[in-house]
């Protein structure tokens, strides 16, 4: 009897299942199945750097060059980083160049004919920009008109209040030495090396820290070996950049307001619930709507927020420039939707990083600045952004509907 039940136990037992300890080497397919980051981006702009650094004999890739080329897509870049966040909705917002704009006129105005305080004209500036977004914001949630309509329809309305608020000048100097300095001045070392490194050591412990407690807690994660790489390649790009910039005049101040608006919003979208219905509302609004996610405030506030920093963008260019002009650069909206879509963020909603945004805007800068160093007309320049941004959205779709077909078929 004894023989029987221990037979009868025997069999019930779960078979033990063995682990192979090697992963077998993934497929072309398997390997557009997963998440690449941003590995084809970066390929991407080294092949272009290298590529203008041979065809100009080196002059494209001298500290010079490379510092004003960051310096030149600034107001790339943050109203790029504004434009991500509406993209993770599967929005788009067409008014961000005209807010832009608008905005550093109306600071220009306030502080040159109307004598306001710099830091007052700015603040007034800023708040308008956040309150245009909100009105944007609104009317697409609450009335539930396409952001599309919305965003175009306020671009033309803005370009004529623009020119409403110059008169009959077509260009504002500024003046003021504070608004001056924002853009023009560079950090001192011990500010500009400093502050860097201490930022990265903290990025490095906590990327050491999340991968041991992950790994003591039994969660998948990276390999040591995988973690070492990365670590190295964070303090080589870290040490390029400051090095790159030390060699000519040093940090610039605009940059590191780029990279702390960067580094909010990084820690805003990863790091707080909040950030994570963004994610989810882009991903999937109905789904994000039944998980109790309040779907029309988070879209009023990332519209909100997207030409707040619009108007960041606004002022920067306008301390660059010395002046506010009545006439909106054709294409700077083109250039801020390019560099973020570029970078990784998708059309569709729902996927990308805001650090994508720095991959971005340096493509599309170095594009300009390399066939400007060779001599090439803006309609060169044009054709070959657009060809570029095509690529990135095919790319996009050709990846989501591989992705598509992998999960339909599990």
């Amino acid at each position: 009897m004894s023989e029987v039940i221990n037979e009868r136990e025997a069999t019930d037992a779960p078979a033990s299942v063995e682990v192979p300890s090697y992963l077998p080497r993934r497929t072309v397919g398997q390997l557009l199945r997963t998440d690449l980051g941003f590995l084809p981006v970066l390929f991407t702009l080294i092949l272009i750097a290298l590529y203008f650094g041979f065809t100009t004999n080196g002059l494209f890739l001298t500290p010079r060059n490379l510092s004003n080329l960051v310096l030149q897509n600034i107001t790339i870049g943050i109203i790029g980083l504004g434009s991500i966040l509406v993209l993770l909705l599967g929005e788009i917002d067409l008014s961000v160049a005209a807010v832009s704009t608008l905005c550093a006129t109306i600071m220009g105005v306030l502080s040159e004919r109307s004598g306001y305080p710099a830091w007052e004209a700015i603040v007034i500036a800023l708040l308008i920009g956040a309150l245009v977004g909100f009105v944007n914001g609104v009317l697409i949630a609450y009335l539930r008109i396409p952001s599309f309509i919305v965003t175009l329809a306020a671009s033309i309305g803005y370009a004529g209040l623009l020119l409403h608020l110059l008169s009959d000048q077509t260009t504002l100097i500024i003046h003021d030495n504070f608004i001056v300095s924002l853009a023009n001045n560079y950090l001192p070392d011990i500010i500009g090396v400093g502050l860097p490194v201490v930022v990265l050591i903290i990025y490095l412990g906590a990327l050491i820290f999340n991968f041991m407690r992950r790994r003591n807690a039994g969660l998948k994660t990276i390999s040591p070996i995988q973690l070492i790489v990365q670590l190295a390649l964070t303090v080589l790009v870290a040490a390029g950049t400051l090095i790159l910039f030390e060699s000519y005049l040093g940090v610039p101040q605009s940059i590191a307001i780029l990279v702390a608006l960067i580094v909010i919003f990084w820690l805003i979208l990863t790091k707080t619930a909040y950030g994570r219905h963004i994610y989810a509302v882009g991903g999937n609004n109905e789904a994000a709507r039944r998980a109790g996610i309040s779907v029309t405030w988070i879209r009023i506030s990332v519209f909100t927020l997207c030409s707040l920093l619009a108007a960041v963008a606004g002022v920067l260019a306008a301390s660059r420039d010395l002046s506010v002009a009545s006439q909106i650069n054709p294409t700077l909206l083109l250039d801020a939707i390019a560099a973020a879509v570029i970078g990784g963020v998708s059309l569709f909603g729902g996927r990308g990083s805001v650090w994508s945004i720095i991959l971005g805007m340096l493509i599309i800068g170095s594009l300009e600045n390399g066939l400007d160093l060779k001599s090439q007309g803006t309609d060169v320049k044009q054709m070959v952004e657009g060809v570029v941004l095509v690529l990135a959205v095919a790319a996009d779709a050709i990846i989501r509907r591989v992705q598509a077909r992998s999960s339909s078929g599990r």
